[in-house]
């Protein structure tokens, strides 16, 4: 085990920030070389669709399945190992952060607290098979080298994104332009708390952000959301310090140190009160699983 995650981003494979490829009837193990990064993170998001076959991987402690037509996704920052392919035919794209709509980027980081596959019907196959081959075909060194080639490929990253989006709301969510100023608001606190939470730890601190009062903030989040402010604060501490605890040989005092606890013996409170263990017991209870 390591003394720290490692994370891998997309510039030493591509210097446009996306990468494409088709799978066709793969069978793959943790033996294979595709795996041989072991347990680590991506600076990056990366879209798998699933036409058939099945394939299986660790995220954030959970171990999550796909079989035959369905989608998912990892968001840059989760920690992730990859486990079994079995005659999976689809599609695999990474693309960076920036390339993607924040109105898509808003949605997929909402549901970081449990993400799953999503089965994606005929149409959806469809849909998404037609997308991601337009996209794949204009991924080219003519295309990106020039300014209107790249915003075709930008184009067709907003829209197989966007079919991503539709069917993990269900098709019939109502868009970012008609939600509340509330709903809007809740996204951008939980967006800017994943970015500062190692350095800001009060509601006021993102309130002072967002430009509106503390009490305000308090306020939309427990309306929205049903949770306090604070709890999401404490909820991105909270699975960075799992991450850490299960997957390097930091030390409590180091991760508190990383998290931004000068006091370690506050961390280790915080984290008993909220997991309901002490960071060593839940260390000792992820190892004793594996």
């Amino acid at each position: 085990m390591k003394q720290t995650i490692p994370t891998y981003d997309l510039n030493s494979i591509t210097r446009h920030g996306i990468l494409i490829e088709r799978i066709e009837k793969r069978t793959m193990s943790t033996i294979d070389n595709l795996f041989d990064k072991g347990i680590h993170r991506d600076s990056h998001y990366i879209f798998t669709f699933l036409e058939s076959g099945r394939a299986k991987m660790m995220v954030d402690f959970k171990i999550i399945e796909a079989r035959d037509a369905a989608v998912f996704f990892l968001l840059p920052g989760q920690v992730h190992q990859g486990i079994l392919m079995e005659k999976v035919t689809g599609w695999f794209i990474a693309v960076k952060a920036d390339l993607l709509p924040d109105a898509a980027r808003s949605v997929f980081e909402e549901t970081l607290v449990d993400v799953q596959p999503v089965p994606a019907d005929g149409s959806w196959v469809e849909k998404l098979n037609a997308c991601a081959g337009l996209l794949q075909m204009s991924c080219t060194e003519e295309m990106l080298a020039t300014k209107e080639g790249f915003l075709v490929v930008q184009s067709l990253i907003s829209a197989f994104t966007g079919l991503y989006v539709l069917i993990f709301l269900g098709g019939n969510h109502a868009g970012a332009s008609s939600e509340s100023r509330a709903v809007q608001l809740a996204r951008k606190f939980r967006i800017l708390v994943r970015k500062e939470f190692k350095t800001l730890k009060s509601p006021s601190a993102y309130a002072g952000l967002l430009n509106i009062s503390p009490g305000y903030l308090t306020e939309v989040i427990r309306e929205v959301t049903g949770k306090s402010a604070q709890h999401w604060i404490h909820q991105e501490v909270l699975i960075e310090a799992k991450r850490l605890l299960s997957f390097t040989q930091l030390s409590v005092k180091e991760i508190a140190y990383v998290l931004g606890y000068s006091d370690h013996a506050y961390f280790s409170r915080l984290f008993s009160k909220v997991e309901g263990c002490p960071p060593t017991e839940f260390r000792d209870k992820y190892q004793n699983r594996k």
